[in-house]
């Protein structure tokens, strides 16, 4: 009988690690082919569509703004529904929505306000995806590993932004900005059956009631949506060290949300690169990210986690900085360095941040702490790429990018004006385990 239990422990870590290859299949699977998206659809607006610098803004703000609309109640839905479900219905949704640019196109009726509304659409659905995602990792993976998990997973991320900028530029150069867009949809398909594959697991995250009713009560009545919603806001921002390390993303991705509005804009009017160096340009972030994703482990080791962000704040400083500067090839290769190195303190402070919130955070709370964050966070990058597109006009692509590398600066003094500064490790943090 010892023997036959010995001989079935296993099984459930083989079965975890196969749930993790497939869930990391998807994503990379997905991930990918909106790297080619992230050119095909902003090159179809300025090429195809003629769209101005506000355009261009309201376009990349469309891309997140649903963060700031459903991002805190998407940690209670999240709770509420199916994790597997949630992340396939969002596929599905995000393939049609991609999927419906080249049929209005090949129809006539593409314009700027039908990339919006997609964009929108996608927003949407990446908020219930992401959360779903982030929350059904804890759950088949273990404690020890997240660190590592994370850190394959912004490592992937890296690959498939270095790998599908430049394919999704050389095929808008082959095939045109249009026809490429049909990659992003059919990426989400692929996405959508892999995760079929997974286990139900329950359904629902821990702490929820028999019937998927988060923080139900003794007679299984679901508390409201407002106090879960509460009850998650709290905790993160009255936190010493989520709070501070959220407001750093906030300020990161503010900036994010500028670069994704102005970069198209400053590289194809300013610099005047062809299509296929617009997608090389925009590649090498997946160079910065690959370092930092593979670098992230060892120099949290050497430094100690908190000491690490502050340092990785500063250097995403430093790229941003190094971004708009220089004239002719100089200016390109300033902007592939800055590129790498904003690139690379970003993903050092992202996994950094999202390992100490899934180890941190009580279970019942964890879809509510990560909507939060995302909702404060991600919120932030919409507001940036509207702000960007309106500086854009008066002042031009450069002069706006160095604008927003000044307001990079925000991201590590909100930790070292923070108890963070005083710590080796977020996890010193008295209180700060489970």
């Amino acid at each position: 009988m010892e023997l036959t239990l010995r001989q079935a422990r296993p099984r459930p870590l083989r079965s975890r690690r196969r749930a993790f290859w497939t869930w990391w299949a998807a994503g990379t699977t997905s991930g990918a082919g909106s790297a080619v998206g992230a050119v095909a659809l902003p090159l179809t607006a300025l090429t195809v569509l003629d769209a101005g610098p506000f355009e261009m803004g309201v376009i990349a703000a469309a891309s997140y703004v649903a963060w700031l609309v459903i991002g805190l109640p998407a940690g209670v839905l999240v709770q509420r529904l199916p994790l597997r479900g949630a992340q396939i219905g969002a596929d599905l949704v995000r393939a049609v929505a991609v999927g419906s640019v080249p049929v209005a196109w090949w129809l006539g009726w593409l314009s700027v306000a039908h990339l919006v509304v997609t964009a929108l659409v996608v927003s949407f659905a990446d908020v219930v995806f992401d959360v779903a995602n982030a929350t059904f990792l804890p759950e088949i993976v273990e404690r020890e590993q997240l660190q590592a998990r994370n850190s394959l997973t912004s490592a992937t991320h890296a690959a498939t932004q270095l790998g599908g900028p430049s394919a999704g530029g050389f095929c808008v150069q082959l095939l045109g900005p249009v026809a490429t867009v049909l990659v992003d949809a059919g990426s989400y398909l692929v996405s959508a059956a892999l995760l079929r594959t997974l286990p139900v697991r329950g359904g629902r995250v821990p702490g929820g009631t028999p019937g998927g009713k988060p923080g139900g009560k003794p007679g299984g009545k679901p508390e409201p949506t407002w106090v879960l919603i509460r009850e998650g806001w709290w905790f993160v921002v009255r936190h010493p060290v989520m709070g501070p390390g959220m407001w750093t993303a906030t300020a990161v991705n503010f900036v994010c949300g500028a670069q994704l509005a102005v970069y198209p804009l400053y590289l194809v009017r300013e610099l005047h690169a062809p299509a296929a160096l617009v997608g090389l340009l925009l590649a090498v972030e997946g160079v910065g990210s690959l370092a930092g994703a593979a670098l992230t482990t060892r120099i949290t080791r050497w430094l100690g986690s908190a000491r690490a962000l502050v340092r990785a704040g500063f250097v995403a400083v430093a790229g941003a900085v190094l971004v708009p500067a220089g004239t002719g090839w100089v200016a390109f290769a300033a902007f592939a360095a800055g590129n790498v190195l904003f690139a690379a303190g970003v993903v050092v402070l992202s996994v950094t941040t999202r390992t100490y919130r899934q180890i941190a955070s009580p279970p019942q709370l964890l879809p509510r702490v990560m909507a939060t964050v995302r909702f404060v966070s991600w919120g932030a990058i919409p507001v940036g790429g509207l702000v960007a597109g309106a500086l854009a006009g008066p002042l031009g692509g450069r002069a706006t990018l160095w604008v927003f590398a000044a307001a990079a600066l925000a991201a590590p003094l909100a930790l070292l004006l923070s108890p963070v500064r005083r710590l080796r490790d977020l996890t010193d943090y008295a209180g700060g385990g489970r």
